[in-house]
Order: structure tokens, then C-alpha cells, then sequence
């Protein structure tokens, strides 16, 4: 049967994915779905995937996604009386190192704040629960009962079986040949199969391509950066007596093990993987395998051989080699593209597709149907892809690393090392110079400490204290007690200016923009239910101009929620990142270091705190703005990126006199934990609300329309149902990173969302909700909190001011 000639919805892509989003529109009540496969269902990686089926992620919504799949898949069969071969046969991984025990126990720790089943096992343990492994070296373990495996062809066969029956249209043998574009919207999309040509008129496109994902993205005039390498595995001849089995993960040995029809499947996340498909994909790939290369496997296979001796008595049956595709940061694709506003995305899901499918299916099928995101899905919105991201030598390199970052230890820090360098300040080289230790975000080479003369500038990483903790101490205190200076130059900046310029930001952001030139506002951009989509500083630049500073990874997603709420108001919003440096200044002494270098009067009452003021600074010129993300006196200094060495140089020759100290990325955010200040992605996110995050001063809640007032007010009426709590841990030894379990009087009632070391507070800090449904403040404080690390309980105390100068009479100096 032909295409349909109109649809509400185009889906590209028959994998498991595709199936996925198919089924859960159709759930909605969506019945007007397409989905078009250019061969058969799950011939391009579904059909090859193992099926190992996890519950728990790095973050607590990507584990509430893969527990949501768990559950579909074992009702699928009900549904559609077709077996998806889903078994809960649990898994186990296992340490072979201290370091890797200290993951795994924080994992655990992680699992029990995010309500999942989970039980750290002795050698002894491991054995018991799988006797076929060699426990040689094995230091330790964590098992998780509730964990499966399924059969991948099955399930994505199931759901779209399940959406066929609903009324979704299914076809094979169609490929999509192009897309029609009208603006910031596909109006349709171009088919060729055997009966012929055509088109479907559609209201949405959905890229479920998997590793064609960025061509069909190209097609659609969106970025979707993805790259297919080789992945291997190997299953063994029938083995007699074998009995079903936990999944066992090995990964300081790059290997997965399940059992498969009475073999043994063996699996390899190798630390240097083989891109593959740098020259496009063969018209013809079908259910296809790549060359085998022993070569490349032995290495992984000689290690599993002694570690499941089993291996070394049976013959095997299967050396399989077939593409996956990858991502630059490990996360998959999903949500509404950038670039366009009816094209979708969710593709690229690094060898956990099957586990992600049912979940990433929901989320994105709820989102298209309300037009807001479900719950927060930073972690995996393809908005967080940088255009540079989509191009194929990057991709070609990055992708050498990113399949082996599955396996590897997930250090606290643990920077890329492929593809670097490619973004970098204009003031990259002195840092440089002066021992700056690097690391990466959004493709921006930013200095993260300073190594002492005669140190190793390299990252040592580990869960205890790594290698820089030092150096960082000593930059946080001479920014407590001195004066020191950091490249903030990588932060976002949006220029959004014309004649409504005033009205819009009024509009999209909770604060009140009716301010005098040179005025500062910090506020969020929210949704329709209070939640935080955005974390922004805006200076009023003229009457009809105003700047947005954004954190750097935010700046493309934050950028393009403001195009799509312009409307027809007389707006221009500019990208202007690249062009100007920013030096930031703190410190008790950064007044003094300033009037050293410029003429300008640096008093309160001539640049009183949240102002900005045109300066000259040396020879140069520059616009001082007086604001702090580390909760000291301090001035952020924008100048131009031609200037930008010289104002450096200005600024370190008078600091030298003083002992001002250049300091990096790991001091700012020590120093804003210990002043409560929070950090967007990780305290704050789009199902936070703005009240319940501790940042209703921020919105100006007398203001008569702007988006999420009406939930402000509700919630303000209502009362809050949770609160934003900082807490230090007692014991000065132990380390705080994130998602550790936060215990009131004894039980577990949230968990942190980040954490660093307060050096001034002598202790590790974190910041994390605390449920309090008709609660005091006082009655909140009341209680006795501990927070677990790494399944040892910590006493913590716990406020609901900053610890550190609750009062910000040192900002404000």
C-alpha cells in the first residue's frame, strides 16, 4: 500500500525507536502516524543490539525513563500477544579495583535515593550468584534483581504492533528522499518505494534514523551529531546445563556477559573504538555485518576467557561486528530540534536503545502532544548540541572515545580527551602559559585549575581527593581573602534588542526589564508550571538593548527559547559569545586591584552592586559589571575579543603586586556551593519551581503577564510542597559530588543535586530538595539530616540560607 498523502506525524525510522514514539503518540490518542522504514523493521542496529535492559542511570529522570520501559516490556506480551522475550533475570557488575568498589558503592547509594532495587555483594556474594566467573582480583559488587534482558527485534515488533492497532500507519520499503521546508517548519516529506514517488503533507517530523540520524538531520536543515562505530561480540556454541543467568557486566575488563538460548554472549565496550560509515552507508545495508577483526577483539577476549573459564572449553559459534551509533557526550538525542519547530529528534542511543526506547518513546510522544517537556530531560535535549558538533571530523574523532566511556570509571571531572581544543578564549594562550589545567564544555577549552610550577598539568582522577584539590584551595581562599581572577569568557551572550525588546524580555523572563540603563537583573525564564527552563543575568545595555548571559552549555537551548517566543514583536536576538572576553575580578580586594588599573570610580555609590558601567582599563575599553557567582566584591569585565590579551596582561601585572592568583572553574563553583548559589542543569531545571528552588526574589510576581505567573501565584498561595536545603557534612574527609541520598530522621527523602568541597566551610557541601508539605521553615530545620556516601551514612548539618555570608554584606561591600 502507497504512503497517505497527509499525516499528522511522519516518523523516520523503523527500529525500536521509531516503534516506540509510533506506539506512545498512539497511546495519546495520535492517529494520524506515519512511519516510514527505507528497508524492514529493525534491519539497521535493533536487530543486533544484545538486550540487556537496566533500570538505573547517572540521573534520577534518565532512570525513571528506563525503569518506564522495564515495566511496558513486560506487559507488551498481554498487549499485543506478541513475546518480547523480556526476562528480570537481574545483573551484576563487578570491581576488580578500590576505585572502581567506590563507584559502584556510590552508584548503589544513588539507586536507593532513586527508589531502585539495588544490594552491594562480597566476592564471596558473586560467586554464589554467578559460579561460572573466575572471582580472582574481584574486590567487590553491586547486584540489582529487578534488571532484564529482551529480545530487541521482538519488542520493537511488538510496539508496532501495538501501534497499529491504534491506527498507526506502518510501512516497509519506503525511503525517505527528502524534506520540504517551509521557514522554521517541514511541510513534507519526500517518499520513493517500488510503486513509485511521493509525498506525505505532515504537521510534524519525527528523525528516529539511528546512524543515518545526521543525514536525515541535514535533510531537515537540523543538527543531530552522531557518528556509527564497530561493536563487537561473540557468543559461544551451546554449552550443556548452562541455566539462565544474571547479566554480568565486567568493566574494568570492557565486557558484558549474558546468557543466550544455553550460549554465553560476550560483549566489549573497547577504550578505542573503530568508526565506521565515514563515507555514508551502503544504499543497500540491510540486517548487515561489518568484517570481523580479531585483531581488534583478542585483547578483550583474552582477558574474558580467564575470567569465565567456561569460555576457554567451548568452541564459538558467532563473531559478531555490527554498527551502533554514538554521540559526542555519551547521551542520546531527544526533543524538538533547534533549528526547526516541527522537526523532532530521538536518535543516537550509544548501545542502550533498548533499554531507553520505552522511556525515551513516552517522553517525547508527551511532549509533542502538550508542546512542554514532560518532566526535565536536560541531560538528553538535543539543544544541548552545539552546531559545530555536526561536523564529521569531530564526530570521526570523538566517537574513537565515546563507546569506551560506557565502560570506563565514571571519575568525578573525567574530561574527553579526543577532539579538544576545538573552542577556544581569546585569552587560551596566556592561560596556557601560566599552567592552566583544561577542560571542555560545549567544545570550550576552559582553565579549571593552575598547576604549581614543576606539577604535573594533567588531570589524576580518582574518587578521593584528586591531584588539584590543593591548588583549587588555594584559589578559593585567595578569592575569600585577596583578590584573584578567572576566564569567564565562555559564557553565553545574547544581544536582544528593538523597539519591544523591553516588552519581550518582560514577557519571557520573571524580572522586571523597566529598569534604568546599566541595570542588572538576575532571573529565570519559566514555564507554564513555574518550572526553570533558564538561569540568566541581563544587563540593560540602552533603551532599546539589553544583554543575556547564559552558563555556555545552555546558550544554544536558552537562544532559541526566545526566538520561539517572539512572535511578531520587533525583536532581533544576536549571538555575540564569540566576541567579547570576560574577565571576572573577586575578592575583598578586587576594588583595589581595579582603581590600579583604571580611572573609573569603583565606589558604591558610583557602581553600586548589580550595575554595569563603561570603563577604561589600561588602553582599553570595557564595560565593568558588578555581579558574583562566588559570593564576593567583584566585578565581571566584558571587553572585546581584540583587547582582550591586553586588559589580561593590565590586570596580572598590577595583581602581581598584590598577589592576586589566577584561578580556574573548580574555585568558582567551590566557592558558589558554599554561598548556595544554584547551578542550572544540576539544582535548578524545568520541574523546579522557581519558588520551591529558593528563587522567588527573582520574580517580580506583581508583573501582569509573563510566561508561568499564574503557577508562581498558585504555588505562592498553595504553599511549598519542598525546599532547596544546603547541608555540610560533619566529617571534613569525606567528598560530595551528586545524587547522594539525603536522610531525615533516618529516612531517605531526596537526594543531593550537587555537591563540592566549602574550603572556607571546612567541610564538603551539597544542595538538595527536602519534601516539607505544610511545613515551617523552623520545623524543616528541626530534624536531624545524614547524607549517604558510598552506603556510609554522614552527619550533616542543614540550612535554608547560604552558610557562607547569608546576609551577601561582602558582595554588596
Amino acid at each position: 500500500m502507497p504512503p497517505p498523502s497527509t499525516a499528522s506525524v511522519v516518523i523516520i525510522g523503523g527500529g525500536v525507536v521509531g516503534a516506540s514514539v509510533a506506539y506512545h503518540l498512539t497511546k495519546l490518542g495520535w492517529t494520524d502516524v506515519v512511519l516510514l522504514e527505507r528497508k524492514q523493521l529493525c534491519s539497521g542496529t535493533t536487530w543486533h543490539a544484545a538486550g540487556l535492559i537496566a533500570q538505573l542511570r547517572a540521573t534520577q529522570n534518565m532512570t525513571r525513563l528506563a525503569k518506564y520501559s522495564q515495566e511496558l516490556y513486560g506487559g507488551l506480551e498481554a498487549e499485543t500477544g506478541m513475546s518480547t522475550g523480556f526476562k528480570r533475570v537481574g545483573s551484576i557488575t563487578v570491581a576488580l579495583t578500590e576505585e572502581r568498589q567506590e563507584e559502584l558503592l556510590r552508584q548503589a547509594s544513588m539507586a536507593r535515593a532513586f527508589g531502585v532495587e539495588v544490594e552491594p555483594i562480597s566476592p564471596t556474594d558473586v560467586k554464589a550468584k554467578y559460579e561460572h566467573l573466575n572471582c580472582d582480583g574481584v574486590v567487590g559488587g553491586v547486584y540489582l534483581p529487578r534488571d532484564g534482558q529482551g529480545d530487541p527485534s521482538n519488542i520493537a515488533l511488538a510496539l508496532a504492533k501495538g501501534a497499529r492497532k491504534r491506527g498507526a500507519t506502518i510501512l516497509e520499503q519506503v525511503k525517505v528522499t527528502g524534506l520540504r521546508r517551509d521557514g522554521r517548519r517541514v511541510t513534507g516529506v519526500d517518499w520513493q518505494s517500488a510503486e513509485g514517488t511521493g509525498t506525505i503533507a505532515c504537521d510534524h517530523v519525527v528523525n528516529c534514523a539511528g546512524m543515518w540520524g545526521h543525514e536525515v538531520g541535514r535533510m531537515a536543515g537540523t543538527n543531530v551529531p552522531l557518528h556509527a562505530c564497530e561493536h563487537f561480540y561473540v557468543v559461544s556454541d551451546k554449552i550443556p546445563g548452562l541455566a539462565a543467568l544474571p547479566v554480568l557486566r565486567v568493566p574494568d575488563e570492557c565486557a558484558y556477559y549474558k546468557e543466550d538460548a544455553g550460549s554465553l554472549m560476550l560483549g566489549a565496550f573497547e577504550p578505542n573504538a573503530k568508526p565506521w560509515g565515514m563515507n555514508g552507508i551502503s544504499e543497500d545495508f540491510e540486517f548487515d555485518q561489518l568484517p570481523e577483526d580479531f585483531d581488534h577483539f583478542e585483547p578483550i577476549l583474552d582477558w574474558a576467557v580467564n575470567r569465565m573459564p567456561l569460555l576457554a572449553e567451548t568452541g564459538i559459534q558467532t563473531f559478531f561486528n555490527g554498527p551502533e551509533s554514538f554521540t559526542p557526550d555519551d547521551a542520546y538525542h531527544l526533543g524538538l530540534a533547534p533549528e526547526m519547530d516541527n522537526v523532532w529528534v530521538a536518535a543516537g542511543f550509544n548501545s542502550v536503545g533498548i533499554q531507553s526506547a520505552g522511556g525515551a518513546g513516552m517522553a517525547l510522544a508527551e511532549w509533542m502532544d502538550t508542546g512542554e517537556k514532560p518532566f526535565d530531560l536536560g541531560d538528553v535535549d538535543i539543544s544541548r548540541m552545539q552546531p559545530f558538533q555536526g561536523n564529521k571530523t569531530y564526530l570521526f574523532e570523538r566517537s574513537k572515545e565515546t563507546l569506551g566511556l560506557l565502560y570506563a570509571d565514571h571519575f568525578p571531572f573525567r574530561q574527553k580527551a579526543t577532539a579538544r581544543g576545538v573552542r577556544r578564549t581569546p585569552l587560551h594562550g596566556h592561560l596556557k602559559a601560566r599552567g592552566a589545567v583544561f577542560g571542555e564544555l560545549a567544545g570550550w577549552e576552559r582553565a579549571n585549575w593552575f598547576a604549581d610550577e614543576g606539577q604535573d598539568p594533567t588531570y589524576r582522577y580518582s574518587w578521593k581527593r584528586q591531584n588539584w584539590f590543593d591548588n583549587a584551595a588555594r584559589e578559593h581562599r585567595a578569592i575569600r581573602e585577596n583578590v584573584g581572577f578567572y576566564d569567564m569568557s565562555s559564557f553565553g551572550k545574547l544581544r536582544v534588542e528593538g523597539p519591544d525588546a523591553e516588552a519581550f524580555m518582560n514577557y519571557v523572563a520573571g524580572g522586571d526589564f523597566s529598569v534604568p540603563v546599566g541595570k542588572i537583573v538576575y532571573t529565570q525564564l519559566l514555564n507554564s508550571r513555574g518550572g526553570i527552563e533558564a538561569d540568566v543575568t541581563v544587563t540593560r545595555l540602552s533603551e532599546t538593548a539589553y544583554l543575556v548571559v547564559t552558563p555556555a552549555a545552555a546558550r544554544l537551548a536558552d537562544e532559541t527559547r526566545l526566538r520561539r517566543h517572539i512572535g511578531d514583536r520587533r525583536v532581533v536576538i544576536t549571538d555575540v559569545t564569540a566576541g567579547e572576553a570576560v574577565i571576572a575580578v573577586m575578592g575583598p580586594n578586587a576594588r583595589t586591584l581595579l582603581q590600579a588599573v583604571s580611572p573609573n570610580d569603583f565606589s558604591n555609590a558610583a557602581n553600586p552592586f548589580g550595575t554595569a558601567q563603561e570603563i577604561e582599563i589600561g588602553m582599553a575599553l570595557a564595560r565593568a559589571h558588578r555581579v558574583s557567582y562566588v559570593g564576593e566584591l567583584g566585578w565581571e569585565i566584558y571587553v572585546s575579543a581584540d583587547m582582550a590579551a591586553h586588559v589580561f596582561e593590565t590586570l596580572d601585572a598590577a595583581g602581581n603586586a598584590m598577589g592576586a592568583k589566577l584561578c580556574g572553574l573548580h574555585m568558582m563553583d567551590s566557592c558558589r556551593i558554599e554561598k548556595a548559589f544554584r547551578h542550572f542543569g544540576h539544582d535548578i531545571s524545568s520541574e523546579d519551581h522557581v519558588l520551591e528552588a529558593g528563587l522567588g526574589f527573582a520574580v517580580k510576581k506583581d508583573k501582569p503577564d509573563f510566561i508561568g505567573r499564574d503557577a508562581v501565584l498558585r504555588k505562592r498561595d498553595a504553599g511549598l510542597e519542598r525546599r532547596m536545603v544546603q547541608f555540610r557534612l560533619t566529617d571534613p574527609e569525606c567528598l560530595l559530588y551528586h545524587a547522594e541520598p539525603i536522610l531525615r530522621d533516618n529516612q531517605v527523602v531526596g537526594h543531593l543535586t550537587s555537591g563540592s568541597y566549602g574550603h572556607t566551610l571546612g567541610g564538603a557541601i551539597g544542595l538538595g530538595y527536602v519534601p516539607c508539605p505544610g511545613e515551617t521553615q523552623a520545623q524543616v530545620l528541626a530534624s536531624s539530616y545524614e547524607i549517604e556516601v558510598a552506603g556510609t551514612r554522614v552527619a550533616a548539618q542543614a540550612s535554608i540560607k547560604p552558610m557562607y555570608d547569608p546576609t551577601s554584606s561582602r558582595m554588596k561591600a
